[in-house]
């Protein structure tokens, strides 16, 4: 095996762990997005339940039966900083980071694209090169 060829087999796995890597995070990002929607609509059970026994969770799959006082939330804005926020207004919330999830799913998607088009013509160099070896 020639140097022309050690560097197209270097880069062809070096892109395929770039594959890997960002069908990786998009799979994440999509999984948080299906959460956060998920959640939306558990937000949207609490509305008009005031006063109603609900299952809250306590973490680990672990809930417990407790009495829903206010149909504000606190919320975690960030480095354990916690603030009152209506059921409307948390929702927003989540659809804004729905939207920037979006955003990087779409950019990351559009990378995938671009290391496709990279890869394709990394093949059809290594196909050119075989070629051109052969007819010497």
């Amino acid at each position: 095996m020639d140097d022309k060829q050690q560097e197209l087999i270097y880069k062809f796995s070096m892109f395929e762990q770039q594959i890997q890597q960002i069908q990786q995070q998009i799979q994440i990002i999509e999984q948080s997005m299906v959460e956060m929607n998920s959640l939306m609509m558990g937000m949207d059970e609490l509305i008009g339940s005031k006063g109603k026994e609900i299952l809250a969770p306590i973490g680990r799959g672990i809930f417990t039966k407790t009495k829903l006082l206010s149909e504000e939330l606190i919320v975690d804005i960030g480095e354990k900083n916690f603030v009152k926020k209506s059921i409307p207004d948390t929702k927003k919330l989540i659809k804004n980071q729905i939207l920037k999830l979006e955003k990087v799913r779409i950019n990351l998607n559009q990378n995938l694209e671009e290391i496709g088009q990279e890869l394709t013509q990394i093949m059809q160099e290594a196909q050119e090169y075989e070629a051109n070896k052969g007819n010497k």
